[in-house]
């Protein structure tokens, strides 16, 4: 079974994070959820990281906010694949979240998706792991299907009311 985790700065952070659960279970990937600082707790970062590949995970989504270093610190601990997901924060309406993880230096790479962007977080990570899991390439090619036809129908519906 495919493996994802998530790991949060602090809790509170879990309301970002509430939508990358929700579709990585929709998926069927296994979720391990965690809450680790990489300021305040730089040693669980560190062995988290080290040990991902051994606790089977494949993809992990490092979600902070403010100064955000969490993704870079995993991402310079392991080699799996980290996406970074930046949570708005109070002083620059998470704009030094974004910077902080996606200005990382060469070769320490860590994807990143929108402020607050916790559903394509969760999407990336279901992306990247369909590559080795063919059942998840199908329910990805199928979401998108279901997206398309909802705009389709969204359309439909528009002309028919303006006309």
């Amino acid at each position: 079974m495919p493996k994802a985790a998530i790991v949060m700065g602090s809790v509170s952070d879990l309301d970002v994070v509430k939508p990358t659960i929700d579709i990585l279970k929709k998926f069927d990937v296994d979720v391990e959820v965690r809450v680790i600082s990489a300021h305040r707790t730089p040693q669980m970062a560190h062995d988290f990281a080290n040990n991902a590949i051994e606790n089977n995970i494949e993809v992990i989504i490092c979600a902070a906010g403010k100064a955000a270093h969490l993704g870079g610190v995993i991402a310079a601990y392991t080699p799996l694949p980290v996406i970074g997901l930046p949570v708005k924060s109070s002083t620059m309406d998470g704009l030094d979240s974004l910077l902080s993880m996606v200005q990382m230096p060469s070769g320490i790479p860590v994807a990143c998706v929108a402020i607050n962007g916790g559903l394509n977080a969760g999407l990336l990570a279901i992306q990247i792991l369909s590559v080795k899991y063919p059942n998840l390439m199908k329910k990805m090619q199928d979401y998108k299907n279901s997206m398309a036809e909802k705009i389709k129908s969204d359309d439909e519906k528009l002309q028919k009311e303006l006309n």
